[in-house]
């Protein structure tokens, strides 16, 4: 790059700072810190007004190279990385949802299961695993900023969906094993997800599930703070699983424990539910909560992509 290129890239964006969220998000891809590391959310530099990146008033951008600079490198692991990333993310929900069983079997009450379930979001927070829905924000962010293509994306939603699926349903078998006194629970609640018709009222719960997930991820890139993290997690899980929201891959773990139980419904109406509901969620969490903040971020997306092209 010519010394001309540098300074016009520094006058505008601070190509240095970008380098360094880049080099960070690499760095907390070798810590396997799945994009959760507290990466510098300052670009360096100067601003289009020429104010110090520090001083920028305008936190919605800020979050915004937090999340372009943290979520590179999950765009860029290989296949296997991407798998068992998800495998394990799938593995560690599973926990949540024993949790949600257990609850709502001793209880009767949905809303204290959803409170128990936030055990699974915070296994992944504190794990590092990947669950697919969190990757509505951060993925389509990375590539709204061209700092990965279109293709990287379908790749990381692919290997993620698979391993959570392959993940929670193996899961879901052992915790059936383990727990026969769950299988009431497990058949009544699954079957509730399985069945139920496609019909304008549930799948607007499926929406509302995708955009309440892509909420937390939002909220979580939006602080350094641990405990502040897991509040979240806790409030959103009760949202989904408490009031009863349609997930593609939480209920799946559900309705996969019911079949395990030997429900009546199999995983031919699974597959129709998760379809209709996989839509709704992607209609939530992209389609609006995403959408909706990149708009609000366009001009510092425009300033990454310069980078991007110059580079």
């Amino acid at each position: 790059m010519t010394d001309g290129s540098s300074e016009h890239q520094d006058s505008r964006f601070g190509s240095r700072g970008a380098r360094t969220a880049q080099a960070d998000g690499r760095q907390a891809d070798e810590r396997g810190d799945d994009g959760q590391s507290h990466a510098d959310g300052h670009l360096g530099g100067t601003d289009a007004q020429g104010r110090p990146e520090h001083l920028r008033d305008d936190q919605v951008e800020q979050s915004l190279d937090r999340v372009v600079g943290q979520g590179r490198p999950r765009l860029h692991r290989t296949w296997v990385e991407l798998l068992t990333t998800g495998t394990v993310g799938g593995m560690e929900v599973a926990f949540g949802v024993v949790a949600l069983l257990a609850v709502e079997h001793a209880t009767g009450s949905e809303l204290l299961a959803g409170l128990a379930f936030s055990v699974g979001f915070i296994a992944l927070l504190l794990g590092h695993a990947e669950l697919f829905t969190e990757g509505f924000l951060v993925p389509v962010a990375v590539v709204a900023a061209k700092q990965a293509s279109w293709w990287q994306l379908g790749r990381f939603w692919i290997g993620t969906l698979v391993g959570n699926l392959v993940g929670g349903w193996f899961f879901a078998w052992l915790i059936m094993l383990a727990f026969p006194a769950l299988h009431e629970p497990a058949i009544r609640l699954g079957g509730h997800y399985a069945t139920a018709g496609l019909t304008s009222q549930n799948f607007a719960l499926a929406v509302l599930a995708g955009a309440a997930i892509t909420l937390l991820t939002r909220m979580r890139t939006g602080t350094e703070d641990d405990m502040a993290k897991v509040v979240a997690s806790v409030a959103v899980a009760f949202l989904i699983a408490g009031l009863g929201m349609f997930h593609s891959v939480l209920d799946s773990l559900l309705i996969f424990s019911g079949i395990h139980a030997g429900a009546s419904f199999g995983y031919g109406q699974w597959a129709v539910w998760f379809a209709w509901t996989l839509l709704g969620n992607l209609l939530g969490g992209v389609g609006l909560t995403t959408l909706l903040r990149l708009i609000r971020s366009r001009n510092r997306l425009q300033e990454w992509r310069s980078v991007s092209e110059t580079t």
